[in-house]
């Protein structure tokens, strides 16, 4: 006796924010071909042009620029950077229902409290992204695999149905029983990573450099205490390991906030070495090291809000 196999229902899946993320993403879901896409943006793009390891391909993509005109989705991948998911609200608002699902693709530890209210009652599901991706210029994309998975979901049946909206694609879904820990741990990559090379204006090469990487244990060690006391289960060598993961990455490689620094935007910095300072005043751990890097990133958001013509 044979069984037929389970054919998923044609979904439609908006995805908010066409960044190196969003349009990996987006991308992805377009080539795949079973889902219906849209791209919520300001501007309007007609096709999408994707650089992928396993190669270059070119895809057309409905775009939606006004939030009054979107319609209910099953799927939002909310993709913007963190702190810009209070402006994505216009989208949500339309695009939201009791019956759908918001996947927030964004950095952090606390994706339920920063979109749950925004939701109108959909549900929420986090999820880490692993992919580097990079935008060069509107409707232009590159994405590169930095890890034998690309996105980590709850092993649950949100999770799992995420999963499925990405089967026949190039992008592969960890489901896992501790999101929690792993989010702790793509935090840790992201503490040193992003605020050193914004610092410092350099790719992902800087960080072999032997003092860079004396700098960065230490405010591994204080991460990792934060990440302890808010529960996470982590090695015993953990800042070593986060450390070792950077190095297996190639130093062409930028990073979110390096990014948005050489283009003049606002920095992503509160959802990361600002999460682990305000962990740690609230677990009663102390940070001086995340603290003053903290302090710099701010400075450098503050000048850039604060120059001509912006």
């Amino acid at each position: 006796m044979t069984t037929s196999p389970v054919i998923q229902r044609r979904l439609h899946i908006a995805v908010v924010g066409l960044g190196g993320i969003g349009g990996g993403a987006a991308g992805s879901l377009a080539a795949g071909g079973q889902h219906d896409v849209v791209a919520c943006l300001r501007r309007p793009i007609g096709r999408l042009k994707l650089i992928r390891e396993e190669g270059t391909i070119e895809v057309p993509l409905r775009a939606c620029t006004n939030p009054a005109q979107a319609e209910p989705a099953d799927w939002v991948l909310l993709c913007t950077k963190a702190h810009q998911t209070e402006s994505a609200s216009p989208w949500l608002a339309r695009l939201c229902t009791p019956q759908t699902r918001i996947a927030v693709l964004q950095n952090g530890i606390d994706h339920l409290a920063r979109v749950s209210p925004l939701a109108k009652g959909a549900e929420v599901v986090p999820v880490l992204v692993y992919y580097n991706g990079e935008r060069l210029s509107a409707g232009h994309v590159r994405i590169r695999h930095t890890s034998k998975y690309d996105l980590v979901a709850a092993n649950d049946e949100a999770g799992r149905a995420f999963a499925r909206l990405f089967e026949g694609t190039t992008l592969t879904v960890l489901l896992s029983d501790d999101v929690a820990t792993l989010a702790w741990r793509k935090l840790l990559i992201n503490a040193i990573a992003n605020p050193i090379t914004t610092l410092v204006l350099q790719r992902q090469a800087v960080l072999r450099r032997a003092d860079v990487q004396e700098l960065c244990r230490a405010v591994l060690d204080e991460a990792v205490a934060v990440a302890r006391a808010d529960g996470a289960r982590l090695a015993t060598d953990e800042s070593a390991r986060t450390i070792a993961a950077l190095l297996t990455f190639s130093g062409e490689l930028g990073t979110s906030m390096y990014f948005d620094r050489l283009a003049g935007r606002p920095l992503e910095v509160e959802a990361l070495t600002g999460a682990i300072v305000a962990t740690g005043e609230r677990r009663g751990v102390p940070t001086p090291l995340n603290r003053a890097l903290l302090t710099l990133l701010r400075a450098i958001n503050d000048g850039a809000s604060q120059s001509p013509g912006t």
